[in-house]
């Protein structure tokens, strides 16, 4: 018996949900210059062309996998938590507060973090002054709220910039244990938070 349209549509949209998932890890390990199609399709199990069928090209794939991880919506929540009028101590709590439950309940938000930290190593190989090294409106919000907490005296001394580096270096690590390991010790809330805080 031939399979109806909708039938048809369904195994199209599992095949296709099937392929970002997969996909969304794998970037998420060898980012983009790392990633060839060839590799990804034999990684996933289906022949390169399938992945053609869905998607135009790699560039195509990413922007989909990026979609997914909901990276837009991190940075409009970041800008507002830079705004609001607390101290630093309070929205360095929050922020620590909202990554660590997320990286424990959600794999994609782990996945957005290392895809996020591959695209700025692989943008910055060119680059060999200290000033252009960070480029990312993620590290830009936090060096901001970093740079707030110096005035009231409850950060870290030294470049906003290199101490957002730091604490989101420290994220990144533990969204690749989370994605890569099945057995490894979270770090808590105010582990993160001595990342930037002063003492």
């Amino acid at each position: 018996m031939p399979k109806s349209k909708e039938r048809c549509q369904e195994i199209r949209e599992e095949m296709r949900n099937t392929i970002l998932q997969k996909s969304l890890l794998y970037f998420a390990r060898n980012g983009f210059a790392g990633t060839k199609i060839s590799d990804l399709s034999r990684n996933i199990g289906i022949a390169q062309g399938t992945i053609y069928v869905y998607f135009e090209s790699k560039e195509e794939l990413f922007r989909e996998i990026l979609k997914l991880t909901n990276y837009g919506q991190m940075l409009k929540r970041m800008k507002r938590l830079t705004n609001l009028p607390i101290s630093a101590a309070k929205k360095l709590r929050i922020l620590s507060e909202t990554v660590m439950k997320r990286l424990k309940e959600d794999e994609s938000f782990a996945a957005m973090v290392a895809l996020n930290t591959q695209m700025l190593l692989e943008k910055n190989q060119a680059y060999s002054s200290e000033e252009t090294i960070y480029q990312t409106e993620l590290y830009e919000y936090t060096a901001k709220l970093i740079e707030q907490g110096q005035r009231e005296k409850t950060m870290a001394e030294g470049s906003g910039m290199k101490l957002a580096d730091y604490y989101w270096g420290v994220v990144y690590l533990y969204s690749l244990k989370r994605l890569f390991t099945t057995e490894y010790e979270m770090i808590s809330v105010e582990d993160l938070e001595r990342t930037v805080r002063k003492g």
